[in-house]
């Protein structure tokens, strides 16, 4: 329901209620005492409630004035600090891109990434949203999202797709499992094997099409679990094995909490992209902007999203 009073009529009622006096409420507003006037008839008219009352030359508020007076000081007061605290956090940020990672949170390679941004791009911001992971090419097509960092190079209409990096699949288990030694793991070795997966729905260059499949040979089925985080800590728990993505599994695998062993004797190596709406993908937009730089600072070594 939309209010019936603006806030030019918040304030005409706290300036009478300080001054007393039209003239003076309208020098202090700086409008003319009979555009004031207007006004107060106006907001009378529209509550259909007196404000004030005349007496001896000066106004009185009503008890509708003064209720309005209370509610008028908390909103101004309200939208005068949160002015002042959106000028001074995007002070000189002039483009928000907003930014989000397919299926993992890991975020670690966020503040270097962040560093090379700022120090190459002014006025650009970035933000992480977290609510894109699990479907983000439907986030971006609907404006929740600019950029998606997605496995594989989509080939949806309205997307463009700017190349990352390359990264390994890992078959990962607990310390002192019994294929914890191998160099490379392939589909007879996992027979029986109890499985975490992210997801049973057959993806190209992924673990079904180029380990199960060709062998015809599949691990037993444990859980679907659709947050690589917590297989990757029912893994270090030895509650089951699993296939990721090496980038995401750094910091476990650096913390021996995990074992990453390669996925067949060739690798299984997935490409990643930072997908945009093509609309978005002029050379001068700052989302493309953010993608290229994000591009660069993957080619970096050691960047943290990848495995070198």
């Amino acid at each position: 329901m939309k209010p019936y009073l603006d806030l030019r009529h918040l304030q005409l009622i706290q300036a009478v209620i300080e001054t007393g006096r039209i003239t003076d409420a309208a020098e202090k507003l700086g409008v003319t005492p009979s555009a004031l006037s207007h006004r107060l008839r106006e907001a009378e008219r529209r509550l259909d409630v007196q404000l004030f009352t005349r007496m001896h030359k000066r106004l009185r508020k009503t008890p509708a004035a003064e209720y309005m007076s209370v509610v008028a000081d908390r909103i101004l007061s309200d939208l005068t600090r949160a002015e002042e605290d959106v000028r001074r956090m995007n002070a000189g940020i002039h483009h928000v891109v907003r930014l989000s990672v397919e299926a993992y949170s890991n975020y670690r390679w966020l503040p270097a990434f962040l560093k090379y941004l700022k120090s190459h791009t002014t006025g650009i911001d970035l933000q992480i949203m977290a609510g894109g992971n699990l479907n983000p090419l439907t986030g971006l097509m609907n404006r929740n999202i600019d950029i998606a960092v997605v496995s594989g190079v989509p080939a949806q209409a309205g997307v463009t797709a700017v190349p990352l990096f390359e990264d390994p699949l890992l078959f990962i288990m607990a310390p002192g499992h019994r294929l914890a030694g191998r160099d490379y793991i392939e589909g007879k070795d996992i027979v029986d094997e109890p499985f975490i997966t992210y997801t049973k729905v057959p993806e190209p260059d992924r673990e079904f099409a180029r380990l199960f499949r060709p062998t015809e040979t599949y691990p037993k089925w444990t859980a679907t679990v659709e947050l690589p985080e917590a297989i990757v800590e029912l893994v270090a728990s030895n509650l089951g094995t699993s296939v990721l993505a090496g980038w995401a599994l750094q910091t476990a695998l650096k913390e021996g909490r995990i074992v990453g062993v390669q996925v067949t004797q060739e690798g299984i190596t997935i490409p990643w992209s930072a997908a945009l709406r093509s609309e978005d993908a002029g050379p001068d937009d700052p989302i493309r902007i953010v993608a290229d730089h994000l591009a660069e600072w993957c080619a970096r070594p050691g960047c943290g999203l990848h495995v070198t």
